[in-house]
């Protein structure tokens, strides 16, 4: 299995999304997870990719793609992440360590920084086609997706 990193655009995505702050809980982002994809089964919209992402430090979200109109309701806010550019790439949990991607792609954003192809590094998110717990299709194309400016 190959993991090349590549800069790319990617398109805005509306989702609907459960922010927290606390500790990183494998538990806790499962359990918000399937707390949003009730949320938007029970409102008849059609879901894409679940997105995992930090926004800031100990400030977690996860997001399911919505397609169709909804509207924030309790917990469950729907907003846009906006459209970019992203260092990206896409691999197997189970054949290529996360820490190992995750160093990698640091390391190779450093040198893209110093050769000034990019700005800086404003967060990460990572993008599953359906449910990981669930789905060995959508975890084995897991993408890790580090948001950057140019």
């Amino acid at each position: 299995m190959t993991a090349d990193f590549v800069l790319k655009k990617t398109p805005s995505i509306h989702v609907a999304a459960l922010r927290w702050t606390g500790p990183y809980s494998e538990r806790q982002i499962q359990r918000r997870f399937e707390e949003v994809e009730k949320w938007a089964r029970t409102r008849g919209l059609r879901t894409g990719r679940w997105i995992f992402r930090e926004p800031g430090s100990r400030v977690w979200d996860t997001a399911i793609e919505v397609r169709g109109t909804a509207r924030s309701e309790g917990r469950v806010k729907v907003r846009t992440l906006p459209a970019g550019t992203v260092a990206c790439v896409r691999f197997d949990p189970t054949v290529v360590s996360p820490r190992v991607v995750y160093h990698g792609l640091s390391d190779w954003l450093r040198w893209q920084r110093k050769e000034k192809k990019i700005r800086s590094v404003v967060s990460y998110r990572e993008i599953y086609e359906g449910n990981p717990w669930k789905d060995k299709r959508a975890w084995s194309r897991t993408e890790v997706q580090f948001v950057v400016r140019t």
